[in-house]
């Protein structure tokens, strides 16, 4: 009887294995000894499997890219706009032949990512419908910017009546809070997903309202007379003074964040909507879901204070939020954190 230690089995393997399952580059499988296949650890999605799921992350790459080359490349208006046809298909090409040579890592990513989402959606707040929305976003944003409004001051000047407009600003008014609560459940309820901006939602609604409603009322004359916010719920009428305290007031009653502009013989009150980031889901929201038809082909209108945060004008001749302004110049600014 034959014992087989180290050396002789490696003659034995070599003498009656065949070299195929002996060569570590081989693409078929490797048996041991006794004929049994070994295992590869190389994961791998079936074809056309992987094929597919590389494609579809093509697409869905190439879309934002090809908006950005589309935006910043001069357009030589070709023929049924074919050189942005070939731009489409090269910037594709190039993506899908990158993708699918790193498949394996790239399809792990894809199914850690999957099992996070289901995560979130069992146990939080980020889910399928959140990265659906964030990509819509991000697209409608990249293909239709809003329009940048820097602060422009031209000097610094007492805000006009401040104690008296501070005062007026009721925001603890139950009336001024039923009213908000009111308008929120009047407009924009049956909006679902978005969880991050319910509260700009809502201080969406309280805009809408109140600007459908308002009825625009001179001043005595030669006396400025500012109207409490609790007295403008009476009529809704008024001057831009009585209007931005209504504004302010509603909105902090719900926990928004709004403040007074002063320009030159007018006042209006903007929200504070969050970062550069926010903007594009906000820009998205009020284009496509919230003021689809008011915004069509317009513009939003913000401005960007010195820490970054982005105000959007609400003022009473504004049909969506980020309306155009009536004055771009900037004399002074009453915030209510």
């Amino acid at each position: 009887m034959i014992q087989l230690n180290k050396t002789n089995f490696q003659t034995v393997k070599t003498k009656f294995l065949p070299k195929k399952h002996l060569k570590s580059g081989s693409q078929e499988p490797l048996l041991n000894f006794y004929g049994k296949r070994i295992s590869s650890w190389r994961f791998q999605l079936k074809k056309p499997w992987d094929s597919f799921v590389i494609f579809v992350l093509s697409i869905l790459i190439t879309i934002p890219l090809f908006i950005i080359f589309h935006e910043n490349l001069i357009n030589p208006n070709w023929f049924f706009s074919l050189d942005r046809i070939i731009l489409f298909i090269v910037l594709l090409a190039v993506i899908h032949y990158t993708l699918y040579s790193l498949r394996t890592i790239i399809i792990i990513c894809i199914i850690l990512y999957f099992l996070v989402l289901i995560y979130g959606s069992l146990f939080g707040n980020f889910n399928f419908n959140s990265v659906f929305d964030d990509y819509n976003s991000m697209l409608y944003s990249m293909n239709n910017n809003p329009y940048p409004q820097d602060i422009i001051i031209a000097k610094l000047l007492p805000f006009p009546n401040k104690t008296q407009i501070k005062k007026a600003i009721e925001y603890e008014n139950p009336k001024v809070r039923n009213f908000a609560v009111f308008a929120t459940s009047r407009h924009f309820k049956n909006i679902r997903g978005y969880s991050d901006y319910r509260n700009i939602i809502q201080c969406f609604a309280v805009f809408k309202e109140i600007n459908n409603r308002w009825n625009y009322v001179n001043d005595p004359k030669d006396n400025d007379y500012i109207a409490t916010a609790s007295e403008s719920l009476l009529y809704f009428s008024g001057d831009c003074d009585d209007h931005s305290i209504l504004m302010a007031a509603s909105i902090k009653a719900i926990g928004g964040t709004p403040r007074l502009i002063h320009t030159k013989g007018h006042i209006y009150p903007e929200i504070c909507i969050g970062s550069m980031k926010d903007l594009e889901n906000v820009n998205y929201l009020i284009k496509n879901v919230l003021f689809a038809q008011e915004s069509y082909k317009k513009q939003l209108n913000y401005h960007i204070d010195e820490r970054g945060q982005v105000w959007l004008n609400l003022d009473y001749t504004a049909k969506y939020p980020g309306g155009p302004f009536m004055s771009e110049e900037i004399l002074g600014a009453l915030t209510l954190e």
